[in-house]
């Protein structure tokens, strides 16, 4: 059989042996989460222990985690709680910019810089000129860039004039360090299989003295914000995984490494490539990198082939074939931009797995070649 090298990490991360230990345990506890008998105290425990580990990887208080089916449901939590204002960049993940169009609110649009980082400054001016409730989201780290933001720096400013700050902390968590505390921020969305959970699970941190209404009705879980008996076995994985990700913080220095050497290679053989957002402090596991005059789709697929896998984008959009709006916000040439492909590594990448991607990068741009001279003649 053919070898498989997985570089798709930003999609969904394989699920780590302690998640899964966490997960398949958790199965055979019996009662309900919200049963006051034995049975139901002891599930209480391992959703409550979980609560902690996820709080404890991004510095909050288990008591401001709430826990949700994954960053999707979380982003849609805060986006879409009644705000009349909302500021939101061009380069934010679907799950954010879609509730934020469909609640027909007032959206001011933040302006992205060429490397893709949203300037404070340019925030400020827009800030100034808010009254009333409003919110600012702008993500920790752009899922198919890797492009970071100064969340720190906007909330700074943001909070000096009254205005609410989440950020989406989907990608970034796990693979930068996070604290809720100094980033200043009121909401915080997490997804659990980015960083080697379970899929499905997620959750939304709501600082102590900001608030959410109910986003689902009909019991008192989770504070009375989420209604419904809570997923103990995904909850569990997740906390596990969480507790994992704090401590393999350390690896992202040596799977960054990884990630260096990949792209420094990938453009030696094609000289032509883009490396996008190459200026800007990125995510240490992310490349996203065209091939000009090239079909992004074309190349997942030759990849894929042989046998490596990596993405033209987000996983929540792989399905269709179109320009990415993030790289559009960025104002990614349309040439670049339809061939830009995204690379993304982890803690368990090796440097087979980078060899084995450029090897099949080196076939792909030899048949180009090929195929050019062909036509040529």
């Amino acid at each position: 059989m053919q070898r498989r090298t997985y570089l798709d990490w930003n999609a969904t991360a394989p699920l780590r042996p302690e998640a899964r230990a966490a997960c398949v345990a958790a199965l055979d506890v019996l009662g309900n989460p919200s049963s006051p008998h034995a049975e139901g105290r002891r599930a209480r425990a391992i959703v409550e222990d979980a609560r902690e580990q996820v709080a404890a990887l991004v510095g909050a208080k288990p008591a401001e985690v709430v826990l949700t089916s994954g960053g999707t449901e979380a982003n849609n939590a805060v986006l879409a709680a009644g705000w009349p204002t909302i500021l939101v960049a061009g380069i934010e993940h679907d799950s954010v910019l879609a509730p934020a169009r469909a609640s027909k609110v007032r959206i001011v649009e933040l302006p992205v810089a060429k490397d893709g980082v949203v300037r404070a400054t340019d925030l400020a001016d827009r800030v100034v000129a808010q009254t009333g409730r409003a919110l600012v989201s702008l993500q920790m780290a752009n899922s198919e860039t890797g492009v970071l933001q100064p969340v720190a720096e906007v909330a700074a400013i943001a909070k000096a004039h009254g205005v609410f700050v989440h950020t989406d902390a989907v990608q970034a968590a796990g693979r930068v360090a996070i604290d809720l505390r100094a980033l200043g921020v009121d909401f915080l969305s997490l997804s659990a299989h980015k960083l080697g959970g379970p899929k499905g699970i997620g959750a939304v941190v709501i600082r102590e003295g900001a608030s959410l209404p109910a986003f689902i009705a009909g019991g008192g879980q989770e504070r009375r914000r989420r209604a419904g008996t809570e997923n103990v076995a995904a909850i569990a994985g997740f906390g596990a995984a969480a507790e994992a990700a704090r401590r393999d913080l350390a690896t992202m220095a040596r799977v960054r490494a990884l990630r260096d050497r990949l792209e420094a290679e990938m453009c030696a053989v094609t000289p032509g490539a883009v490396v996008i957002g190459a200026d800007a402090e990125r995510l240490p596991n992310t490349a996203s990198i065209a091939l000009p005059r090239a079909s992004a789709e074309t190349l997942v697929i030759a990849l894929d082939l042989a046998g490596v896998a990596v993405s033209a984008g987000a996983a929540c959009s792989s399905g269709k074939v179109g320009a990415s709006h993030v790289l559009e916000a960025m104002g990614v040439e349309p040439a670049v931009a339809r061939a830009a492909i995204r690379v993304s590594l982890g803690w368990s990448t090796t440097q087979a797995d980078v060899a084995a991607c450029i090897e099949a990068w080196s076939k792909v741009a030899l048949r180009r070649r090929t195929s050019a001279a062909a036509e040529a003649a």
